[in-house]
């Protein structure tokens, strides 16, 4: 049985991305900051898919409890690093505390909990990164720091994917534009046109069907789709140069041992 680690895994994106892993089979780890609610998404899982649910509670924000998440990935076979911080404020008007703490949450805890999962995945020669970014990495509102943090998370997840060729793992980065999740209402941003949004659901099932190709990028919906599309091709260019160059790397090693023996 595979395990799978979710971040943010109790509302919204993440938990449609744990009720799809829990429906595959997967055994689950929910990680979120508010334990009641994380209980009563394991319950309904474990109820509706017969698998076992671990939760645990954490702030990633914090040192010391995102290092429990990250001892916590040296077994699991998929993580999905959903959960993200919003600061609304403009970036010259929001107090530093709220921009650090999103800059812990949507960046620091990305590469932190990356960097722990992959030493075990590559050892079992399988295994899978699913980084949640957004259609605002590529255009971003004005003065909006969120944004800048999910192009971070675009551009990481490409060099990560690009370093694991023939290992038996992947990484995906997953950039929607606006999703049902009931977040902008509570919050009360904008939801003009909402009847366009996605759904979770079809965002997940986006998802893995393009990592079942072997894609390291995800757009669901057409409209944006089209867009980064176009903003994409100098980027798949520059792979493509990469993967160009690295081949040609590890054929002139090879050739040198060769000459050496």
């Amino acid at each position: 049985m595979t395990t799978a680690l979710v971040t943010g895994g109790n509302t919204g994106l993440g938990a449609a991305f744990a009720r799809r892993l829990a429906a595959d089979g997967h055994d689950l780890v929910l990680v979120a900051r508010d334990k009641e609610r994380l209980e009563q998404t394991a319950s309904e899982l474990r109820a509706a898919h017969g698998v076992q649910v671990e939760t645990l509670p954490a702030d990633l924000a914090v040192a010391g409890e995102r290092a429990v998440v990250e001892e916590r990935l040296a077994t699991v076979d998929v993580l999905v690093n959903n959960a993200a911080v919003i600061v609304q404020e403009l970036f010259d008007e929001a107090p530093v505390a709220a921009l650090q703490e999103e800059l812990d949450v949507n960046v620091t805890a990305v590469l932190r909990l990356t960097r722990a999962a992959l030493p075990g995945m590559i050892a079992r020669g399988r295994g899978s990164v699913i980084n949640l970014s957004s259609f605002a990495g590529y255009l971003a509102p004005a003065g909006w720091s969120y944004a800048a943090g999910k192009a971070w998370v675009l551009s990481f997840t490409d060099t990560v994917a690009a370093s694991l060729d023939g290992t038996g793992v992947r990484a995906i980065a997953v950039a929607p534009g606006a999703v049902k999740t009931g977040y902008h209402e509570r919050a009360g941003l904008p939801t003009g046109g909402s009847a366009r949004w996605l759904t979770p659901e079809a965002v997940v099932d986006h998802c893995f069907a393009d990592l079942a190709r072997g894609r390291a990028l995800s757009v669901p919906g057409t409209p944006h789709r089209l867009v980064v599309g176009a903003l994409e091709l100098p980027r798949r260019t520059l792979r493509g140069l990469s993967r160009l160059a690295r081949r040609n790397r590890e054929r002139s090693v090879t050739r040198k041992a060769t000459a050496r023996h």
